[in-house]
């Protein structure tokens, strides 16, 4: 909708055509009113070309609002161009007080200022059927404007305008917020950061009706900006915004309102974005030259409106702007993102996530996803539990290479054959080839291993000495068990620092694992 679109119902004139001339169908729509003619729906009149609104005095404006309130069938009142000024609606509203058929006031570019605006306020308190008001091009001020929205505030008004009316700042009471109030247009006036603030509140809390707010051409910078995003972040009702020509608004205040549409820093950011509205306005759209900010806003506000739902439309933006690498990267750019999308992807998740690739964008996208992701699903597997099933696999071969050694033993002194040292020692260098081997596995980390060895829980320190020799003559000397004295000095103990292996078999602190 033109925030400049003068029509409302009742507009069109052809309702009452009349032959006669301006001045002469006046006096004639005034006598009708005074009639309660139910043919008579509008009272229209423009000052600047009816001699017969120019020569009004102050007592027939009064009996004309008298008549007016007494009347019910007339709908719309549109009185312009000069037609009234402080006095004249001041006695205009004198007699004028109330109304239970009026629907549509529009007293436009008639000079009218904060006092012409105070004498209405009987009247805009107790029109029980006023739905649209229109004040454009007027002298209200900020004063003016406030004290008419204060007095909306039990009005069943659903559209108000003040373009043009000088309006800087704007005070609003977050319980005296006229309940039913849809579209606000504000256009060429002077608000600033302060009378964002204002704004804000009808924008916050889930009880906002307000669906259109039209500011183009005021004094906004990026601090207003700034404002109005967080009081839309959570906003569920407006659907058009209009902030061109807002001189203050950077790139950064684009920026932020970009992000508020669609903010691509993860899926879930995305899918916390503000999917009403349908239509933001940004920057003129010039024929050479298309604000790159403003052209990614249209693309999501067209996905608002295409989607029924808003939860929809968080899940189409997720498709098109995050599965979809090209404008992805774009957005990326734009909003200053740099970490991968795959990087917070459930790897649980990933064949789902594959599969919407597959089936919304294709093969091509499948296959940029699929490179993508690979790196990110390795480096986020769940360390933890890799680390702990590789240690359970690799205690379960240590029980069994030990049980392996104990059978070995067995059979050997049985038949009371001792081996050559030679032998020994290969026996003993194979044995450590398989535990350092086992050693450097990912269930070792920093020197600890968990296993079960010798039927003995022994989540200790492991201790390689990498010289099978002298380890042998170091426990033979030590005398720990009737068994032969050729060992492999492999120990599970507490003592991390090197050669602790040698230290536990000595202080008993260890169980030794022999080779026999």
């Amino acid at each position: 909708m033109d925030s400049d679109d003068d029509s409302y119902p009742f507009d069109d004139d052809s309702s009452y055509e009349s032959s006669l001339d301006q001045e002469e169908e006046w006096l004639a729509d005034i006598q009708k009113i005074n009639e309660n003619d139910p043919l008579l729906a509008i009272l229209a009149g423009d000052g600047a070309s009816n001699v017969e609104i120019q020569n009004m005095n102050d007592e027939g404006w009064e009996e004309l609002g008298r008549a007016i309130s007494n009347n019910t069938h007339l709908e719309a009142l549109r009185l312009n161009e000069g037609a009234l000024n402080d006095q004249k609606i001041r006695c205009l509203f004198r007699g004028l007080t109330r109304s239970n058929s009026i629907q549509y006031v529009r007293f436009a570019d008639d000079g009218l200022s904060v006092v012409g605006v105070q004498s209405m306020v009987p009247f805009l308190q107790h029109a029980n059927n006023l739905k649209g008001l229109d004040l454009g091009d007027n002298n209200l001020q900020s004063e003016g404007f406030n004290v008419m929205f204060r007095a909306l505030h039990d009005n069943p008004i659903e559209c108000l305008r003040c373009n043009r009316c000088g309006i800087e700042s704007i005070e609003i009471d977050s319980d005296h917020i006229p309940k039913h109030l849809t579209g606000l247009y504000l256009d060429g006036n002077n608000i600033n950061t302060d009378g964002c603030r204002g704004l804000a509140k009808l924008l916050q809390g889930g009880d906002s009706t307000l669906t259109e707010l039209y500011l183009y051409g005021n004094k906004i910078g990026d601090d207003g900006v700034e404002i109005l995003v967080n009081a839309l972040q959570n906003n569920t009702s407006l659907t058009d915004l209009d902030v061109r020509e807002n001189d203050g608004i950077s790139d950064q205040g684009g920026m932020m309102l970009l992000k508020l549409v669609n903010n691509i820093s993860s899926v879930k950011a995305t899918l916390q974005s503000n999917h009403t509205l349908t239509n933001l306005s940004v920057k003129l759209l010039l024929l050479d030259a298309v604000s790159e900010i403003q052209a990614r806003i249209d693309v999501a506000t067209l996905i608002n409106r295409n989607q029924d739902n808003p939860e929809a439309a968080g899940r189409e933006k997720v498709i098109q702007t995050q599965l979809r690498s090209a404008n992805r990267a774009e957005l990326c750019r734009l909003q200053g993102v740099h970490q991968s999308l795959h990087s917070e992807i459930n790897p649980l998740h990933l064949p789902e996530v594959l599969s919407l690739v597959s089936q919304k964008l294709g093969h091509r996208e499948l296959y940029v996803a699929l490179k993508s992701s690979i790196a990110g699903v390795i480096s986020i597997v769940n360390r933890k539990e890799y680390i702990k099933e590789q240690m359970a696999y690799h205690a379960a071969k240590l029980e069994e290479l030990s049980a392996q050694l104990v059978a070995t033993n067995a059979v050997e002194w049985g038949g009371s054959v001792r081996e050559s040292h030679s032998n020994n020692l290969r026996r003993d260098w194979i044995a450590l080839t398989i535990l350092q081997t086992v050693a450097r596995q990912d269930t070792v980390k920093e020197g600890r291993a968990f296993g079960r060895l010798n039927n003995k829980s022994l989540p200790q320190t492991l201790a390689v000495n990498e010289n099978p020799v002298n380890m042998g003559q170091d426990i033979q000397s030590d005398s720990l068990s009737e068994s032969p004295p050729l060992l492999l000095d492999v120990s599970f103990g507490t003592d991390p620092r090197p050669n602790s292996g040698r230290r536990a078999v000595r202080n008993g602190t260890c169980t030794p694992v022999r080779l026999l």
